[in-house]
This record gives C-alpha cells, sequence and structure tokens, in this order.
C-alpha cells in the first residue's frame, strides 16, 4: 500500500469514527446544559465551593466567574510549581522559575499548553497531575461554558440571563470530560500508552552509554490533554513519544479525540436553538476548512523535490516513521486548526507551504472545528460577521437565528475578531525589532521570522504547538507569550458574553421572505468565504514575509 492511499484511508476512518460519534455526543451535550437536575456528587461540588447551582446570571456576572475562578487557578499553578522542590513525588526537580511559572501557569489555564521546558525534566508527578491534569479538564469545561452561554443568548428572549457559570463549569467535568477521558485513558493503555508513579530509570542505549527515563501518569493525561483540545505533553517530543503515543492506531485515536467534541458541539448548538439544520450549516462549514485544509497539508508533504524525496515518497524530515507523512499531516491540521497544540512531528521541518497552512489555520481563529466551546463560539461570532455582510449586499437588516444583529452586536463581534490579529502583528514586530528577542532565532531569513510568527500566532490563539527551532525559554518570550495567551483568552471572552447577554435580551425577529436562509448551503459557502477573506486581509503581510517566501523559494 502507498503512502498517500494509506494516509487517505486513514482520513477516511477517521471521519467514519467522527460521524459515528456526533449525534450521541451531541444529544449528550445538549442535556447536560438543558437538564434542571443536579447529581449528590455536584450538590457536595456546589456546597464545598458555596455557589447557588440555579441562580441565573446575567453576562456581567457569568464573565466574573468566569474572571475569578481563572484568576484562582492560575495563583494556585503558580504557586504549586514555585514549592515543587519541596513537595513529595517531585522525582528530585527544583522549583521552577518565577518567569516560567508563570507562563505555565497561564498557559495551562487558558487552554493553550504552551510548554518553554522539557516535561520529563522539570515537573515531578504532583505538578503534572494535581496541577496540570487538573487544569486540562477546568480550562477545557470554561469554553464550552462561554460556548454554551452564548448559543442561550440566541435561545432566549426577553431576558438577560444565561445560566449558571458554576453549573456549566461542574456539569461539564463530572458528566462530559471525565467520563470521556476515563475511556479514552482506559484505550491509550491498551495501545500502550504509560501509566504509573514510576521514579527515574537509567537504561542503556544501542549505541552505548545510558539515558534516564521517568514514568508518569501519562494515559490519564494524554487522554484530557486531546480530549480538551489542551495540547501539550507529558514529554518534551510530545505526541511523537513512544510513552505518549506508541503506534499508529494511538495516533488516530488522538486525532480522534481532538476533534470529536468540537465537532459534536455543533449538534447541541442546532439543538438548543431548536433546528438541528442550523446546526449542521456550522458543521458543513467548519468540516469543509478542515478537510480543504487537511488536503492542502497532505499535498505539500507528498509533493516530490527531488530524489530523495522520491525514495522517501513525500517530506519525512521531522516526522515519525511510525506515522508517515499522511497520518502526521492530519494530526498536524487537526491540530492547528484546534486550540490543542498537541503535536506528533517537528512543524519546522515542513515544506515552506506545509508551516504555513498550519499557521494559517491558527490564524482563523481555531474555528474549523476549534476548540472545546471556542471553537463554536468563534465560528458563531463569524456567522454574525457573514449575515451582517449579506445585509450589507441586499441592503437589510440582518438578522440571525431570530435575532437582529444591530450597531452593538456588530460591534460587539468586531472586536472579538481584531484583538488576537493586534496581539500577534504587534508583538511579533516588537519580537523582529529587539535584538534580545531576535537572538532566540535558530535560523535565520523567512524561515527564522516563521518562528517568531507562529510562536505570537500560537500563544495569542491559545494553541500552544511551536514551531520548534526558537527558544523561547526566555525572560522576554516567557513574559510577552504569557501575556498574549491571557489577553487572547480572556478578552474574546468578554465580548462573546456581552454579546449573548445583548442577544438574550432581545424579541425574536419572525422570518419573512427576505430573510436570509442561514440553513442553507448558499450561507455555508458565504461564511467559509467570509472567514478565509478576513483571515487573508488581516495577515497576508505576515504570511508573505514568513512561510509564502520560504515556501515559493524552494
Amino acid at each position: 500500500m502507498g503512502p498517500v492511499l494509506a494516509g487517505a484511508l486513514q482520513l477516511l476512518a477517521l471521519i467514519a469514527a467522527l460521524a459515528l460519534a456526533y449525534i450521541p455526543l451531541g444529544n449528550h451535550m445538549a442535556k447536560v446544559y438543558s437538564s434542571d437536575q443536579h447529581w449528590r456528587v455536584e450538590k457536595w461540588i456546589y456546597k464545598g465551593i458555596g455557589a447557588n447551582p440555579d441562580a441565573q446570571m446575567r453576562w456581567t456576572a457569568y464573565l466574573r466567574g468566569v474572571l475569578a475562578f481563572s484568576a484562582v487557578g492560575v495563583l494556585f499553578l503558580y504557586l504549586l510549581q514555585r514549592l515543587q522542590g519541596v513537595l513529595p513525588g517531585s522525582l528530585g526537580f527544583s522549583s521552577i522559575d518565577s518567569d516560567q511559572a508563570f507562563n505555565t501557569a497561564v498557559s495551562f489555564v487558558t487552554n493553550t499548553n504552551w510548554q518553554s521546558y522539557y516535561g520529563e525534566q522539570a515537573m515531578g508527578h504532583v505538578v503534572q497531575t494535581a496541577g496540570l491534569a487538573v487544569q486540562n479538564f477546568v480550562s477545557a469545561a470554561v469554553g464550552i461554558a462561554v460556548a454554551v452561554a452564548l448559543v442561550r443568548g440566541f435561545a432566549r428572549s426577553r431576558t438577560g440571563e444565561l445560566g449558571n457559570f458554576w453549573s456549566d463549569l461542574v456539569r461539564g467535568v463530572v458528566r462530559i470530560l471525565v467520563p470521556l477521558a476515563a475511556v479514552a485513558a482506559v484505550v491509550l493503555v491498551a495501545c500502550g500508552v504509560i501509566q504509573n508513579f514510576s521514579g527515574i530509570h537509567e537504561v542503556g542505549q544501542f549505541a552505548g552509554g545510558h539515558q534516564q527515563w521517568n514514568g508518569g501518569a501519562v494515559a490519564s493525561q494524554e487522554a484530557i490533554k486531546e480530549l480538551g483540545t489542551n495540547g501539550g505533553g507529558y514529554f518534551n517530543a510530545n505526541s511523537a513519544h513512544p510513552f505518549e503515543n506508541p503506534t499508529p492506531f494511538s495516533n488516530l485515536f488522538e486525532i480522534f479525540l481532538i476533534l470529536v467534541i468540537p465537532f459534536a458541539l455543533t449538534r447541541t448548538f442546532g439543538l438548543m436553538v431548536g433546528s438541528v439544520r442550523q446546526g449542521y450549516a456550522i458543521l458543513a462549514t467548519m468540516g469543509t476548512i478542515w478537510l480543504g485544509f487537511t488536503a492542502l497539508m497532505m499535498w505539500t508533504e507528498f509533493a516530490h523535490h527531488g530524489p530523495a524525496f522520491d525514495l522517501a515518497g513525500g517530506a519525512y524530515e521531522g516526522k515519525e516513521v511510525r506515522f508517515g507523512v499522511g497520518a502526521s499531516s492530519i494530526f498536524a491540521t487537526s491540530t492547528t486548526l484546534t486550540s490543542t497544540g498537541a503535536v506528533d512531528s517537528f512543524h519546522s521541518s515542513y515544506t515552506g507551504l506545509g508551516g504555513g497552512i498550519a499557521m494559517l489555520g491558527m490564524m482563523l481563529g481555531e474555528i474549523a472545528p476549534g476548540g472545546t466551546g471556542s471553537g463554536l463560539y468563534g465560528m458563531l461570532v463569524m456567522a454574525i460577521i457573514a449575515v451582517f455582510i449579506a445585509g450589507l449586499m441586499v441592503g437589510r437588516t440582518p438578522e440571525y437565528l431570530g435575532k437582529k444583529i444591530g450597531t452593538r452586536e456588530i460591534k460587539l463581534a468586531a472586536c472579538y475578531i481584531l484583538i488576537t490579529p493586534a496581539l500577534v502583528l504587534v508583538f511579533t514586530a516588537a519580537a523582529m525589532a529587539l535584538p534580545t528577542p531576535a537572538d532566540s532565532m535558530t535560523n535565520s531569513g523567512a524561515h527564522g521570522f516563521s518562528e517568531i510568527l507562529y510562536a505570537y500566532t500560537s500563544a495569542s490563539n491559545n494553541n500552544g504547538s511551536a514551531f520548534a527551532g526558537l527558544n523561547a525559554d526566555t525572560q522576554w518570550f516567557n513574559s510577552t507569550l504569557g501575556l498574549c495567551m491571557l489577553l487572547g483568552r480572556f478578552v474574546p471572552m468578554v465580548f462573546v458574553l456581552a454579546l449573548a447577554g445583548s442577544l438574550a435580551e432581545q424579541r425574536p425577529v419572525p422570518a419573512t421572505a427576505g430573510t436570509l436562509r442561514t440553513e442553507k448551503p448558499l450561507f455555508t459557502g458565504l461564511l467559509v468565504g467570509a472567514i478565509l477573506i478576513i483571515t487573508g486581509l488581516t495577515y497576508f503581510p505576515a504570511l508573505a514575509l514568513g512561510p509564502l517566501a520560504e515556501g515559493l523559494a524552494s
């Protein structure tokens, strides 16, 4: 079987698995966030944190809950790292430096999981499990909660109430993420992923000498890292490490975990707004972009550029021979079109155009299908932009799901789509202009520029993957990337929740002959076009200086 055919078959198998999970998981999540009943364990949690799960919140109160909970998470994780040297199970590792502890705490709380350290050489068992793994659960649940609040804004009318943040948070963890992650962890253990609390072992090497390896609760963390679109890795090699991702089946299963909740949330959206066809329209938009990017990535990486590429069957540099070019391309596209950041190959070694495709996937806002929750609310904001553009074309007030898109709504949507490009471009320009950050580049020219552009794109969009080749463990990058992760996560949430509150206060507008049918293929095409054009106009000059210049020169 040729490598191209193998890649195509893996893609078809992945699509089939996602299709099988779409309806049951989407239905389950809709029931979770529509139910009035509380489980006993949830009641214990509410009592422990002093929250009233039945109190309805306006968008300002909901936002305060999001920010307060996240701030406590940053502080707790920061202190846990700073105290690591005196904690049990530290494996002899010292406490984390202040700038790196800040960067890592912000990274995991914002669902980014950017790592400027070597996982197996820096973090002990307590920090990995009680700190990083816990944030993998709760940060993903926060993203879903904000998405559900926006969906309620469309579904409700003449009220500013969006539900209860604490209820949405706890239910997301207890009823969705923990059960799915438990099953996924068992599957990964069966595939050969390690799960233990062993110490450091010294092992011999084939070429002579010795090397140190440490174990850890890898399968459980790997499951939620992918399922919650967190990213990161227990080991520095991330999902290319055989302890994290040992077989081609485990590789495909991890891609499935990355995509399953973001895609299924479109079904949840359709059920909660009372129109499954609206959910299918959003699904079709996400699927079209994901398939298109995956096909382009596979084409660029399978393209032959001389005898070496002909013999290898594609661009094998930086890719695991266990997985091949096809599976690595699918993984790279899926991880950058979501907010995952896990990698099973070296993105810096991709072809110039391949690296550009990965970068562009993040620049879209990671909405195809995006992160857990963040992908859905990002796509819905883009849908509002698209109906506004359509309204300008025909000269009528735009409407979406029975809600008028007026001045307030379009201003909030515009602010949402502007914040991350501003962070990416301003900080990239500053890093290139200053001598100290530029010294961290291991490559010059277009590729070196791409390293820095990728880093700020990844941080600002809460992705967490790295182009590699950049020494990001410096005070400048730890501080500025941490700032980008904070602003890139929570400032957009402010606009999303304000938009949800504005929509929930409106009276529903009856559909007329002039209403744009947003469940039709025409709207899907309009939405895809709006996403690509807006992103292209925003980032094209920067992309032209980096991956496009490199790709055209090769």
